[in-house]
């Protein structure tokens, strides 16, 4: 059922064109940010710089990815996605081909950090997705963001052995500016999403951003979810950035951790998809504490066994399958007790707290190393994080407000 699809879509913009577009945007936005942690080592290298120069950079991204994404949020369910996600896409490209001239970690913190960061969250495909549920009935939902969300782990698929491969061949410095000419091809991708952030069919007695947001701070669950995202923001930033690099230190070779990159998006997609689906039929915040509670194990699998090739290809294909397969259950959540009228504004102080999470992820990742000289410490927080994670989730009410239920 597609209720709301005429009021907030043109003609020509049908429900396949609104999701492959929205899958596009996914796809290109994502691939690129998820290729970053190929530069650390040469960067690093070339100019000298310590890891937790370039972490705290990437940390600073993650964060202004994060603080910027509320207000993206609030503007896409105000005036409609269309030149929110345009002007998000020429400031990610700006700071993208900024960071080829950076002599200086200021220069870094400044294009790589917050340019990057703020036009990755005007960009995000969490925007996309709220743009994407208007297109389709209530029972569809959980599944569209899975699609979107596996969209986003074809351009890690995609981006990540190409961009090793032009670094390798290269140079960093043309393998960024290649990649900030194809976040460009967000801009005409953009206009094939509905820009009339109006919903139909939905009891909503909000006058604006300002009333869902205090219905939600109000709930429990959503400050239960935010807290819930944060381990997710750690655990993935952390091994985005730092994977790479780390398999480097193992003696293996630098093609071996941009496919560990690349195996994490293909298992992804899988993951995605399977926890849409299930978040169709099932509890949703149960399927958040199993996924948890599973990283958790994983990683602690992962630190105490021998490291080979197939280690590392393995401990990636488990990964990706628990990787992004969040999203789609914590937005769900959020769609289905608060409806989806202001969903992209609710899920945006949701992100900040995954995004919160990544920032501490990648720096602290960069700091510890620098400090001991290895990462075992990081492993370690990230499995008494994930069983936290695992736990808090459980006393989330998933019913719907009251405005919401049906007598």
């Amino acid at each position: 059922m597609i209720s709301d699809y005429r009021l907030v879509a043109k003609s020509w913009q049908t429900p396949f064109v609104v999701l492959l577009g929205g899958c596009l945007i996914s796809l290109v936005g994502f691939g690129a940010r998820s290729s970053y942690g190929l530069y650390l080592g040469p960067m690093t290298f070339d100019l000298n710089w310590t890891r937790e120069t370039f972490a705290l950079a990437m940390a600073l991204q993650n964060l202004f990815w994060g603080i910027c994404l509320p207000l993206a949020g609030i503007l896409v369910d105000r005036y409609g996605p269309l030149w929110v996600v345009i002007g998000g896409a020429l400031i990610y490209a700006l700071g993208t081909f900024g960071m080829t001239w950076v002599e200086s970690s200021g220069s870094l913190y400044l294009a790589g950090g917050i340019l990057v960061g703020t036009g990755v969250a005007f960009t995000s495909f969490s925007l996309v997705t709220a743009t994407m549920v208007r297109v389709v009935g209530a029972q569809r939902r959980s599944l569209v963001m899975g699609l979107c969300t596996a969209a986003g782990s074809v351009g890690q698929v995609l981006y990540s052995p190409i961009t090793q491969g032009m670094i390798s061949s290269h140079g960093w410095s043309s393998a960024l500016v290649v990649t900030a000419v194809s976040v460009c091809l967000i801009i005409p991708l953009a206009f094939m999403l509905p820009n009339d952030p109006r919903v139909r069919d939905e009891n909503v007695v909000h006058t604006g951003s300002i009333g869902a947001m205090r219905e939600a701070f109000a709930h429990r669950g959503f400050l239960l979810l935010t807290a819930g995202f944060f381990v997710c923001g750690f655990h993935v930033a952390f091994i985005t950035v730092h994977l790479p690099v780390y398999v480097s230190d193992l003696g293996l070779g630098s093609m071996v951790g941009a496919i560990a990159i690349s195996l994490i998006g293909i298992f992804n997609i899988a993951g995605s998809l399977l926890s849409g689906a299930f978040g169709q039929r099932f509890s949703k915040k149960w399927g958040l504490s199993g996924i948890y509670a599973i990283r958790a194990v994983t990683l602690l699998v992962f630190l105490i066994a021998p490291k080979s090739e197939l280690t590392i290809y393995i401990f990636a294909a488990t990964m990706g399958l628990l990787w992004l397969s969040t999203v789609p259950l914590t937005a769900g959540i959020i769609a289905q007790v608060f409806g989806i009228r202001y969903m992209a504004t609710l899920y945006g102080f949701v992100f900040l707290g995954h995004q919160i999470g990544s920032f501490i992820g990648v720096w602290m990742g960069g700091y510890i190393y620098d400090l001991t000289g290895s990462y075992d410490l990081m492993w370690q927080a990230g499995i008494i994080l994930g069983l936290g994670a695992a736990l808090i989730h459980l006393p989330i009410n998933e019913q719907p407000v009251p405005r919401l239920q049906v007598e």
